[in-house]
């Protein structure tokens, strides 16, 4: 293993988060608590993971469910999408691969909701194949440490970092060598304020040595997020029952329930 790999894993050994979905250390937990990690905060996730695995405890049950019950589990959790497709990856998992997630990367893309990162931190972290698995947090330490100034944002340059991560990542460690990356930049490589007297990668990263830490990771101009001006309409019978109706099962908050909606135009 290189320097970097070598002083990660050492200071994983003795910095690492316990969190419930490494306490499970079961495949079907790896793939719940990834799904539910992408753009949702760690603390934010706990609560819902445990309330979840206790009533989905395994593929069966969580394919056998309505959609109806999954969605009401995950309220609160948002991009609901997710949930959508975790059900169905369920429900494909139980009729085509008898129940099992499955260990291939080509089979593991096919399933609704799964894209590159979560297939290579199911594969690694799940069954220890060697996939380094590159989200934000990765692509902010290794800009970092390279002191990298391509936008992160543009396919030349984040494929040049997940080339750069598989070459780090030292045979039969992937496991505990992603993990590293992700407790690393959820607790010291931080994007505002990077506790580098913390870092175990201190002595080896041109940004530290550069005074460069809060210009790398480089992103590119964010596209406005989108404004929508509604109207609705809140209709109460006599016999004190609510009128809701079901939003279309894809696109924005797709197959939720809600008061009769529509867009709001202004007259001339």
């Amino acid at each position: 293993a290189d320097p970097l790999s070598r002083s990660l894993l050492r200071w994983y050994a003795d910095h690492q988060r316990t969190l419930p979905w490494r306490t499970a250390n079961s495949p079907y937990a790896t793939w719940i608590s990834e799904i539910m990690l992408q753009q949702t905060q760690v603390d934010t996730v706990i609560p819902y993971y445990e309330r979840f695995l206790d009533r989905y405890p395994d593929i069966e049950t969580l394919a056998s469910a309505e959609l109806s019950q999954v969605l009401a589990s995950w309220q609160g959790l948002g991009y609901y999408a997710r949930a959508r497709h975790l059900h169905a990856a369920a429900r494909e998992m139980s009729r085509i691969h008898r129940g099992e997630i499955p260990r291939d990367r080509a089979t593991l893309l096919s399933l609704p909701g799964i894209g590159t990162y979560t297939a290579a931190a199911i594969l690694s972290i799940a069954f220890n194949q060697d996939y380094a698995a590159v989200d934000g947090n990765v692509k902010r330490i290794l800009t970092r440490v390279l002191d990298y100034a391509g936008s992160i944002d543009q396919g030349e340059h984040k494929r040049a970092l997940e080339e750069c991560a598989q070459r780090l990542l030292p045979s039969g460690r992937a496991s505990a060598f992603n993990q590293a990356l992700m407790d690393l930049g959820a607790t010291v490589c931080l994007p505002r304020g990077p506790r580098c007297s913390l870092c175990p990668l201190e002595d080896l990263c041109l940004a530290a040595a550069r005074s460069s830490q809060e210009l790398r990771p480089v992103r590119s101009a964010r596209t406005p997020s989108p404004f929508h001006r509604l109207v609705g309409a809140i209709v109460l019978r006599q016999d004190g029952h609510w009128l809701a109706v079901r939003r279309p099962p894809t696109g924005l908050l797709g197959g939720l329930w809600e008061f009769p909606m529509t867009t709001w135009t202004e007259e001339a």
